[in-house]
């Protein structure tokens, strides 16, 4: 029996060709102007589009964060859904203006060392959750559940919770004697991982590893947390328990999310995850440039070609 106060090793190579990404997430919002408040001023997003209910929001034309407006409530505790979706950058010093940008209006932030990375994360105003990421994947790896290892292992072979505060002067020290502030995310920002909550760490490996076909990376118990990716860290998808065994879909109406995006490289690809899916009887029906699907728990997918 495994001890469930360790890790549970699931390592795995992935199914998916090492070229696939995350697209765009959708989340819904009450407010378009409480929304763009965060997205827009704080994280740093530009508009980038607008038809409808819908707001287009990206970095150096590339759309990352379609936010939907016309929720009636803000994010249901305690329900299957969002997270939070990371947004990586391609410098820390991005991770700096970020910073800077949060604390000039007085936004609470929470900047954290998970040694693969640093990120700092915020909510916007609906109680949706964001992670901005900065990945440092040559500080160190995440512990080997077979070598009893802790959380994180850095470079050098030292334990490391992957939970320290980062050094907010020695970030904001990137930007230099004399910054110039950036209002917005450069040019390669990009989606880097999205962040789910279940109410089955099992059945959630399980789906995102064998169904869709990421690598299996991590399952800790005693976090009530796992992720998988592709070949390297930090994760592509993540999943935690944290909403508690009976936690289900939220209130119709409700803010969050409405469905994230996985973007393959070719379709025979897209027709293996879509196999997979049929046999693994999750439900699937045609969307523009792909198939939609959900995972065990309610949170809905777009498998789409590039």
């Amino acid at each position: 029996m495994i001890d469930a106060s360790v890790q549970t090793n699931v390592k795995s190579k992935p199914i998916l060709p090492l070229n696939t990404a995350l697209g765009p997430v959708h989340i819904a919002v009450t407010d378009r102007a409480k929304a763009l408040a965060i997205w827009q001023d704080v994280v740093g997003l530009e508009l980038i589009a607008e038809a409808g209910n819908e707001v287009t929001l990206g970095a150096g034309g590339k759309p990352l964060i379609v936010l939907e407006t016309g929720a009636v409530r803000p994010v249901v505790p305690r329900t299957i859904g969002l997270y939070h979706v990371a947004i990586h950058v391609p410098n820390r010093v991005d991770l700096a203006q970020m910073a800077v940008r949060a604390l000039q209006r007085n936004v609470r932030i929470s900047p954290t060392d998970h040694l693969v990375s640093e990120a700092i994360y915020l909510w916007d105003l609906d109680g949706n959750g964001i992670e901005i990421t900065f990945e440092t994947p040559w500080r160190g790896t995440l512990g080997d559940p077979d070598k009893g290892q802790t959380y994180a292992v850095t470079a050098e072979g030292k334990p490391h919770s992957g939970r320290d505060p980062i050094d907010l002067d020695g970030l904001l020290a990137e930007l230099g004697q004399n910054p110039v502030l950036a209002a917005r995310m450069p040019a390669g920002t990009r989606i880097g991982h999205v962040h789910v909550h279940v109410n089955d760490l099992g059945l959630a490996m399980d789906f995102y590893r064998d169904v869709i076909g990421f690598a299996g990376f991590l399952m800790i118990h005693s976090f009530g947390m796992g992720d998988v990716g592709l070949d390297y860290m930090p994760h592509t998808i993540a999943f935690n328990i944290w909403s508690g065994p009976n936690a289900g879909l939220p209130s119709a109406g409700a803010a969050g999310l409405r469905w994230f995006t996985i973007v393959v490289p070719d379709a025979a690809t897209l027709e293996g995850v879509k196999l997979r899916l049929v046999t693994a009887k999750a439900p699937v029906s045609p969307v523009d440039g792909g198939i939609e699907t959900e995972d065990p728990f309610g949170n809905r997918i777009r498998v789409l070609l590039k």
